[in-house]
């Protein structure tokens, strides 16, 4: 929580309550709700045409920034006041934690997944993750396909990791995002990893309970096809914030995509969106064709009772750069696909941060763990 609100000192200007009042009308563009009200603002001060105050943001992002902002300068202006100082802070909303949680330094879980084989998990994982790491958030990426890893190739590292202490292993990074795999405890990517339940089950809990994710703000875990072993264990071994269902346009997706909606609704999980992969192709005239039909994504999203996120389109960039070992949101930074998956990344956090308001009863700002500073926005 924010400290109380505090006037000016050695130079108050003389229009304070006014300024306050005004500042009482701006909504917050996540919650929708009073700024002052929800205690996201701290010890706002004014002198003749400046104002400086603290500014608490529930979700990273350059977007959010700007419009918060902006909505401060547009009620602030009428009083001659030109301008604004805002000292920005990172607060991302933390999931409950369960008893005896697995990694209680991870403010939230992201499961990314399918029912469905080949409709692009991973590669919206990877991407994801590295979006959110470029907008400022802590974020770990954890393959939890044990059978057919793939988060070595899509960020090109193949070296094992290591431990310090002989107890903890030390997760290996890439543009920004802790990795953890099985890919890299094999000496040979070629080899088949043929395991039953239990030793998948035991796998899986140490690449969570063993590895040294250290404090993150999102944790995403890229699951395999199926609705089997994996999901089930971290239902049961960990508080998980909520579900991303990828699916790809055509109905013969969409059936093995509706029974992972059925399971995460047997389990509890809250579905945080929905992604339609592979929606379109637009081609060099700027023509979009939907090559697996359309409309995908909505039923998968109304059977949910969940938003559509997204509607990625089909670009060859993004499979040259999975198969460069570079996610195209860090190739190719300023490109339409790079672009698209960074506002998934912030619509998501966006949704992570409502779920978790409403959890609380939506009247106050979701729970932190305390600040963690931005760099001012000039």
């Amino acid at each position: 929580m924010l400290r109380e609100l505090t006037y000016g000192s050695t130079m108050s200007h003389p229009k304070e309550k006014e300024l306050l009042d005004a500042l009482g009308t701006i909504s917050d563009p996540v919650f929708e709700k009073p700024m002052l009200e929800l205690g996201l603002v701290d010890s706002p001060t004014f002198t003749d045409n400046e104002a400086s105050m603290g500014v608490q943001l529930s979700c990273p992002g350059p977007e959010i920034q700007q419009e918060i902002r902006t909505r401060i300068e547009q009620v602030l202006a009428p009083f001659g006041i030109t301008k604004l100082n805002i000292h920005w802070d990172l607060k991302v909303p933390i999931r409950q934690l369960a008893s005896e949680d697995p990694v209680p330094h991870v403010r939230n879980i992201v499961l990314v997944m399918s029912g469905k084989g080949g409709v692009g998990k991973s590669t919206c994982a990877a991407n994801i993750a590295v979006a959110l790491g470029q907008a400022g958030a802590k974020v770990g990426l954890l393959d939890a396909d044990i059978y057919g890893p793939s988060v070595p190739t899509l960020f090109g590292v193949h070296e094992a990791p290591t431990s310090e202490d002989g107890k903890l292993i030390r997760p290996l990074e890439k543009h920004g995002v802790k990795l953890m795999s099985i890919g890299f405890l094999m000496d040979d990517p070629t080899q088949a990893v043929v395991w039953r339940g239990p030793m998948l089950h035991g796998a899986l809990m140490q690449f969570i309970k063993d590895v040294d994710w250290g404090e993150l703000d999102y944790l995403v875990l890229d699951l395999p096809p199926g609705t089997g072993d994996v999901a089930l264990t971290l239902a049961q071994h960990a508080k998980v914030t909520g579900a991303l269902i990828v699916t790809t346009p055509q109905e013969l997706a969409l059936q093995d995509v509706y029974k992972a909606v059925s399971m995460c609704k047997k389990l509890n999980l809250t579905i945080l969106g929905v992604i339609e992969n592979m929606s379109h192709f637009i081609d060099s005239a700027g023509v979009s064709h939907a090559l697996f039909g359309s409309g995908g994504g909505a039923k998968v999203a109304a059977f949910a009772g969940a938003h559509l996120l997204s509607k990625l389109p089909i670009d060859p960039e993004v499979g040259q750069c999975n198969d460069s070992g570079v996610p195209v949101v860090a190739a190719k930074p300023n490109s339409a696909i790079a672009k698209a998956y960074s506002k998934l990344a912030q619509d998501l956090t966006v949704r992570i941060a409502r779920h978790l308001f409403e959890m609380g009863g939506g009247q106050k700002a979701p729970s932190t763990d305390g600040p963690r500073r931005l760099r001012i926005m000039r």
